[in-house]
């Protein structure tokens, strides 16, 4: 913590026979030695004029730094919400991709699936056919042979 030490003088108004001013000057340059300062208003200070001007500018520059960090921290957290946002979008379109692909796999192994079993239908109506063809053909033999046996019978009896 730094205090600020001041005080007020005032010139007297007595009046010497040596040169006017030159007191003061000398008065100045002994508090100057001592570290103490006369600002424009008279008023004593521990600081050198020159060191308390290039602090009152470093205290403005450094308010204008500080608001200009605070606008950046500002500008900051706009992006970083704007990224996070970004971000979840992202995620979700993610999201979405991942079901309509496992969908699209879903949907990929239950044709094949049917597609297996229209094919085992396929063989199995393809044996019933040639059990059936078989059945026939056999029929049909056997027909024959009947046919060909009452044939000779009638023939035979007709002679």
């Amino acid at each position: 913590m730094t205090y600020l030490l001041t005080a007020t003088v005032t010139p007297s108004k007595q009046s010497f026979s040596r040169e006017p001013g030159r007191e003061t000057a000398m008065a100045k340059d002994i508090l100057g030695e001592a570290g103490l300062h006369f600002d424009e208003l008279n008023k004593l200070r521990v600081l050198d004029p020159e060191v308390t001007q290039q602090t009152i500018e470093l205290k403005e520059e450094c308010k204008d730094f500080v608001d200009k960090i605070g606008q950046f921290q500002k500008i900051v957290g706009g992006l970083i919400e704007l990224v996070d946002q970004l971000a979840k979008e992202a995620e979700n379109e993610k999201m979405k991709a991942i079901g309509a692909r496992n969908l699209l796999k879903s949907i990929a192994k239950q044709r094949e699936a049917q597609q297996q079993q229209l094919q085992a239908l396929i063989a199995e109506k393809k044996m019933q056919l040639e059990s059936r063809h078989q059945i026939l053909e056999a029929t049909e033999v056997c027909s024959s042979k009947i046919f060909l046996s009452k044939t000779k019978i009638s023939h035979t009896t007709n002679l």
